[in-house]
């Protein structure tokens, strides 16, 4: 579930700006790791917090 609201949020964007990801999943990471690079958005950072998994995307610009 966190990839789909992810590429949710991300058409909501515009380009070049930075989506946060709140997840709890532990597959997130593999799941999102992967999706950046199939996607082309750029992973700025991840962190945990507790239970809880936080990721940075930016959306990729179009030139």
């Amino acid at each position: 579930m966190p990839i789909l609201k992810t590429k949710q949020g991300m058409k909501k964007l515009e380009h070049g700006k930075v989506l946060k990801v709140i997840a709890t999943d532990k597959g997130s990471k593999k799941d999102i790791l992967a999706w950046v690079k199939h996607s082309g958005n750029e992973l700025l950072g991840m962190d945990e917090e507790g239970s809880k998994f936080i990721y940075l995307i930016k959306t990729r610009v179009y030139l």
